[in-house]
């Protein structure tokens, strides 16, 4: 017989409103919901009149790449910093997690100028010995100007945790990097390149481009459309830009740069995807359009922590904080949108049959403008993972 939970006294986070009330779980999946009290279960939990929502839905972050390398050069063990990365992910609310792997990189003491293979053995041993929290999905990142970007792929080929595919270009000088001095200090401080090694780097960037470029993309294209696999631009700065992934079926834009390549995205029915630290810091990094203009434009559809964790349910209450979305259209970007765009229908709302992935989320009122949300528990498929 399959144990039942029920929540109680909670503010359930709906598709279009909140609602105070109950919400049962049974064989993971969620049973019932709605404004009355429900105390027909196996365990109760009152929450108080905290807020009851879908587990957050990540699918671009870099956070494991970081465990992996945590200083330029310095490789870390991959079970301890595959385990660490799941534990941050699911302490932020984070339900499911797409894992962003970059494949192709011509300095080969990068993660991405290696082989994932070890990697990958890695992560099916935690699964199969139920090691994680986290539904863990795959995201792979191909650099497209890399000699070795196909190769370095091959670890991938009909893996069943693969569901994205994103398109990068990163040559300096366009897309991300037009501005040359902010890719310089990117590059010598996170990457640890000296001067030279940069200057050398950028000259030989437009041959790469030439040559390997086009015929990359157009294998990576073929290969998301043979197999089923959702397809992501990144970085798109240009109406052309937008066109192209709108004529390969990409389904995603990430972290467009500016304004015009996010309206050619939304007129081609591709979904916009902006960083929860360009939100929370309030700009981005690189210099380019900020996500909450994108917001006040209704152009950002999804949002991705890219490489801080806790900034995907920050950015959310940020964006509620300012007045910009309603709490359930702010939660939207990061749980019903994420998942209607990789094709996992089973997710990312509170809804009878859905999976109950759940966050039990806690207000503190930091000033009389500003709201802060705790995660205080998580569940994963009806299972208790904080």
């Amino acid at each position: 017989m399959s144990k039942t939970t029920t929540f109680i006294n909670a503010k359930l986070v709906l598709i279009d409103q909140v609602v105070e009330g109950h919400l049962r779980v049974e064989d993971g999946r969620i049973a019932s919901l709605g404004e009355d009290v429900s105390r027909d279960s196996d365990e109760i939990i009152d929450l108080k009149g905290d807020y009851l929502m879908p587990g957050l839905i990540e699918i671009h972050t870099d956070n494991l790449e970081r465990h992996l390398m945590p200083r330029p050069k310095v490789n870390w063990e991959e079970l301890p910093a595959l385990l660490a990365h799941d534990a941050e992910i699911a302490a932020s609310g984070i339900t499911t997690v797409f894992d962003a792997l970059g494949v192709g990189e011509a300095d080969t003491d990068s993660l991405r100028g290696s082989a994932w293979t070890s990697f990958l053995e890695t992560l099916s041993f935690c699964e199969k010995n139920q090691l994680l929290r986290a539904d863990h999905h795959l995201h792979v990142r191909c650099e497209l100007p890399a000699p070795n970007t196909i190769d370095l792929f091959k670890p991938f080929h009909h893996h069943p945790k693969l569901s994205l595919i994103s398109l990068m270009d990163h040559t300096p000088g366009q897309r991300q990097w037009e501005n040359l001095e902010a890719a310089r200090t990117y590059y010598t401080g996170k990457k640890g390149w000296s001067q030279e090694k940069f200057e050398r780097q950028v000259s030989n960037a437009p041959k790469l481009q030439a040559q390997y470029a086009e015929p990359h993309r157009a294998y990576f294209v073929e290969y998301c459309q043979a197999h089923g696999i959702s397809l992501a631009s990144h970085d798109d700065t240009t109406r052309e830009h937008v066109l192209q992934a709108a004529a390969e079926r990409a389904s995603i834009s990430e972290f467009p740069t500016s304004l015009i390549a996010a309206r050619a995205a939304h007129e081609h029915h591709i979904l916009n995807v902006m960083g929860g630290p360009n939100v929370v810091r309030g700009g981005s990094h690189s210099g380019n359009v900020a996500a909450v203009e994108l917001a006040r434009e209704g152009l950002l559809d999804i949002l991705s922590s890219d490489y801080v964790p806790s900034s995907l349910l920050a950015a959310v209450m940020r964006l509620v904080n300012e007045g910009v979305y309603s709490l359930p259209q702010a939660l939207a970007t990061v749980t019903h949108n994420p998942a209607k765009a990789t094709g996992l229908g089973d997710r990312g709302e509170l809804k009878v049959g859905l999976r109950a992935d759940l966050m039990h989320a806690h207000f503190v009122n930091i000033s009389t403008q500003k709201v802060h949300a705790v995660v205080k528990s998580a569940w994963s498929f009806g299972k208790r993972i904080i």
